[in-house]
């Protein structure tokens, strides 16, 4: 949605339109320059060419504005009329003056600071002079004291080289001497390094010998695994040879086995007595298995019923499971969300739940946990209802408890919670103003409060706090008919499918005032659990628990009854069986018989020759034989290569261990003279470190000696400075002596300085140069003065013509109301240009004086009237393009508002006037018009036509028909 402000201003050659596009949803805005997107910088910068002034009460004077007006001070509103009437040049003048005025006083303040300093000064430089002489005479031993100083770094340097060419003369023999002892160990250097070379090629030609050794092994061993591998071969050869033998004893075993269970069976057949008739006997064996099968088939009936039923009831198990395992995984997710959004409330949630026993009524966690919607579209309705600081806030049903439950988590754990208190007594009960059947017809279907589900006390704070109960949620239809479900239900809040609608009474007009808000999305209740739900399936789980376990009791007792009855089964199917092998005994021993015949002649024909089976391994086994003798010749040609290298290997150990031992030697010898070339070494490194160290301390004394003369790095020693340093002593002691003497001396001047010179000298200086600065200021001063009085004549003639004809103007305006006003330039302190400003003065009653406009001494009408005429005094004076004042009128009495009505009218039509804004909500009948005012009726309300409505030319047919009747 957007709104948009349009205004059109006078302009030469070309009028300036601005337009202003207000956008709700962000909160932003967009500017236009005749049409052409612009910035507010600019839109402003073109106002200020227009001398438009928006925060200038004497441009623009809103009703709310109009004791603020009364409450400028005098300053103030000069400012405010000087740039509302007044030349250009005129303002500017009067900031200049005040400018100049300020510099003024700061360069009075400054030349009198100046002059009390300069004589001040002037005294201290008197104190100074004896001090300067004293500080002379001390001077001449501090010179002798710093002549001193400069030599005896001399002689310092003078010694400390001598010790170094001492030192320089002892490190050069003994460089001499360490010369030597290098040149005797390079013999032995070079030896061992040829010890070292004949070692290498040593270890090298044995890593040769090695390499050639381990290859022959590999080899040897390649023929060693064949030579096995032929082993193996023959073995599997013999295993093959025995597994045929033993197969053939195998044969030999059945064959005999055959023959003598044959003989038994045929001595059986022949023995066997005629067929006994066991068919009776088998007739009442059947009919009694019959019966068993029978009871046996209706008790397996009833447990495929039963395990039917139990497979149901474990199917329905596992879905309300699954579903109580869904609704507890719905309140975990909610306890997340409580985690991740506000987790100090969720600290406090875990310590409450595992301190519950510290209460003594129902405490309620969060609202967000205990609140379950029904529907999940419908949350968005419940949190945009709710604050956020209550859908985190706990609830209890005791004061106290409250109490003791912030004391806990805010005091002592500084968590921050909230908590409030349900009502004392429940509103969860309570009735909505009217049955939501009668709110059916535009588009509501329920209440917040039938949409969710909530423990008593959250309901009872929700009822009481929120309204819930009252309040209707309704769909796109409400939102269609909004107007008239505003109209005829004086709901004071209701929601639609995406909106929110808030109705106040306006104070004012006593018409209803609506506000929507588009709905959020849902954060909180998105995942709701119905408790109700979840408790009919607890109930129903253990319902189906009870019956399952009845199930069990009786499919135990049918298992147990099929046991018994299989184990009589069996014993019949038993006996039937023992009864028809009596009588199948002889046809089965035939049967058997032939079968073994049979198997016996198949056996007969399966014989193995186990000469030629021998024959052929043995032939097999010799062929292999002959592999492993090449085998053999191999092996021992390697064996006879290997054996000249480990000879040579040997010999080759036997010399590395020669040419070690003598590198040892060379090496104790070489060590032995290191360890003397080394004493030798020390003592030359700790000459030369001595030696460097006195040069460095020369070079340093040097420098300090140098420095103390102040001379130069290339700077010859002055002659001056011999010829001074030869009146001195010679040595450090000397020198030490005669020092402390003449710092003796120096010390009995206490309390003198090189700074007092110094400071007699900068203050001299400094007299001077502020006697200068400060003739420099005066001059300064008298050029502002003559700027400020020639500037000051200008602004004068100016502002005292300007409030003369405003003057003039206000005093005839309140003369035609028979009162009095007056307007003058007031003034404190005739330098002080920033207190100058404009005092009005009037009188509305015969018996009083004239008092100062103010809000202590006039009435609110009173100030409204002046304040008017006020602005009417500068309208022909403006040089604006335009005045807006608005509801001015609220606070006159019909009298005064029909006079100040006139003025205005009659000032505003004058011509070279500026453009005239006068905004009311209401006029009085039978007011003066003029013919260059325009009236501007703005109607709103619930029975205004709309745009696409209005026709002007119908309307005044109807105004002439209308007259005519009246006629």
């Amino acid at each position: 949605m957007k709104g948009v402000v349009e205004i059109e201003l006078f302009n030469s050659p070309d009028n300036i339109i601005i337009t202003r596009e207000i956008y709700v949803v962000s909160n932003a805005s967009v500017w236009f320059i005749n049409k052409k997107p612009a910035t507010l910088k600019t839109v402003e910068e073109q106002i200020a060419a227009l001398n438009i002034q928006v925060d200038n009460l004497c441009q623009f004077l809103p009703q709310d504005k109009v004791g603020e007006f009364t409450k400028l001070s005098k300053t103030e509103l000069l400012e405010a009329t000087e740039k509302s009437i007044g030349s250009p040049e005129m303002y500017q003048f009067h900031c200049e003056l005040k400018n100049f005025r300020e510099k003024e006083r700061e360069l009075e303040n400054l030349c009198r600071e100046k002059t009390t300093s300069l004589e001040k000064m002037k005294q201290r430089v008197e104190r100074y002079k004896q001090d300067v002489e004293r500080y002379h005479e001390c001077k001449r031993h501090v010179d002798l004291i710093e002549m001193l100083e400069r030599k005896r770094p001399w002689v310092e340097y003078e010694n400390v080289r001598e010790q170094h060419e001492e030192v320089k003369r002892n490190r050069n023999q003994i460089k001499e001497e360490l010369k030597c002892l290098k040149e005797m160990q390079t013999p032995l250097t070079r030896r061992i390094q040829e010890t070292e070379e004949n070692l290498r090629n040593v270890d090298m030609r044995t890593r040769d010998i090695n390499a050639e050794i381990r290859n022959i092994s590999q080899k040897c061993k390649e023929k060693q695994d064949a030579l096995e591998m032929k082993d193996k071969q023959i073995e599997e050869i013999n295993q093959a040879f025995r597994m045929k033998k033993d197969e053939e004893t195998n044969r030999q075993k059945k064959i005999y086995q055959t023959q003598k269970i044959i003989e038994e069976w045929q001595n059986e057949l022949d023995t066997m007595a005629v067929c006994e008739n066991l068919q009776p006997q088998i007739d009442a064996v059947n009919t009694e298995l019959k019966k068993l099968q029978e009871e046996r088939a209706n008790i397996d009936n009833d447990v495929s019923d039963l395990r039917a039923e139990k497979a149901n009831l474990e199917r329905e198990e596992k879905r309300i499971i699954g579903r109580l395992g869904q609704l507890n995984n719905i309140m975990h997710m909610k306890e997340e969300n409580l985690k991740m959004r506000f987790r100090d409330t969720h600290s406090a949630l875990m310590w409450l739940r595992n301190n519950k026993d510290k209460f003594k009524k129902n405490t309620c966690e969060p609202m967000m946990l205990e609140i379950n919607v029904k529907d999940s579209r419908h949350a968005k309705y419940i949190e945009n209802h709710i604050s956020a600081n209550d859908m985190r806030a706990f609830v209890f049903e005791c004061q106290e408890d409250m109490e003791t439950f912030l004391v806990e988590v805010r005091d002592h754990q500084k968590l921050r919670v909230n908590a409030v208190c349900a009502p004392a007594e429940s509103c969860a009960e309570k009735l909505p103003s009217r049955p939501i059947e009668e709110l059916h017809r535009y588009g509501f279907f329920s209440y917040l409060r039938e949409l969710f589900d909530a423990p008593l006390p959250v309901m009872s704070y929700l009822c009481y706090q929120y309204r819930v109960h009252d309040v209707p949620v309704g769909t796109e239809r409400t939102r269609d008919m909004i107007e008239r479900v505003i109209q005829e239900t004086n709901l004071r809040q209701m929601y639609t499918a995406e909106e929110r609608y808030v109705i106040k009474v306006s104070s004012y007009t006593n018409q209803n005032l609506s506000s929507n808000t588009c709905l959020r999305e849902a954060q909180y209740l998105t995942s709701s659990v119905d408790m109700d739900e979840r408790g009919q399936l607890e109930n129903q789980r253990q319902d189906i628990s009870n019956t399952l376990k009845s199930l069990d009791a009786r499919l135990a007792a049918l298992f147990d009854r099929q046991k018994l009855l299989e184990h009589k089964d069996n014993k019949l199917r038993q006996e039937k069986k023992e009864l028809l092998e009596r009588g199948n005994r002889r046809r089965q021993l035939e049967s058997k018989i032939g079968v073994k015949y049979d198997s016996l002649r198949q056996l007969e024909q399966d014989a193995i020759d186990l000469e030629k089976e021998l024959q052929l391994a043995n032939v097999k086994i010799k062929e292999i034989n002959k592999q492993k003798a090449e085998l053999v010749t191999e092996l021992m040609h390697l064996m006879k290569n290997i054996i000249p290298l480990n000879i040579a290997k040997v010999g080759l150990v036997l010399q590395m261990t020669r040419v070690t031992a003598e590198k040892g030697r060379l090496q104790s010898e070489y060590k032995a003279g290191t360890v003397q070339l080394r004493a030798a070494q020390q003592r030359f490194n700790e000459l030369d470190n001595r030696k460097q160290l006195l040069y460095e301390k020369c070079i340093e004394l040097l420098k300090q000696a140098r420095f103390v003369c102040r001379l130069g790095p290339d700077q010859d020693f002055p002659e001056e400075f011999q010829i001074a340093f030869q009146t001195l002593p010679n040595t450090l002691e000397e020198i030490d002596a005669f020092l402390n003497e003449e710092k003796t001396r120096a010390s009995c001047f206490t309390g003198l300085s090189a700074s007092v010179v110094e400071e007699y000298n900068k203050q001299t200086q400094e007299i001077q140069q502020l006697t200068e600065y400060l003739e420099e200021k005066k001059n300064e001063l008298n050029n502002y003065k003559q700027n400020i009085s020639q500037v000051k004549e200008k602004w004068l003639n100016l502002v005292k013509v300007m409030i003369e004809q405003i003057n003039g103007k206000f005093s005839r305006f309140f003369s035609s109301m028979q009162c009095v006003g007056e307007v003058d330039l007031h003034m404190e302190n005739e330098e002080e240009y920033e207190k100058y400003g404009i005092r009005i003065r009037v009188k509305f009653h015969s018996s009083t004086e004239l008092h100062e406009l103010s809000p202590y001494h006039h009435s609110g009408g009173e100030k409204t009237v002046s304040t008017m005429l006020y602005l009417m005094a500068l309208q022909e004076l403006n040089r604006c393009p335009f005045r807006v004042v608005d509801e001015i009128n609220q606070g006159m009495d019909p009298m005064n508002e029909r006079r100040v009505f006139e003025m205005v009218v009659e000032t505003a039509c004058k011509k070279r006037t500026s453009q005239y804004f006068f905004i009311t909500p209401k006029l009085l009948q039978n007011l003066t018009y003029h013919e260059k005012v325009t009236v501007l009726l703005v109607y709103n309300g619930t029975f205004m036509l709309e745009t696409h409505k209005w026709n002007l030319k119908r309307f005044k047919r109807r105004h002439r028909r209308l007259t005519r009747m009246n006629e």
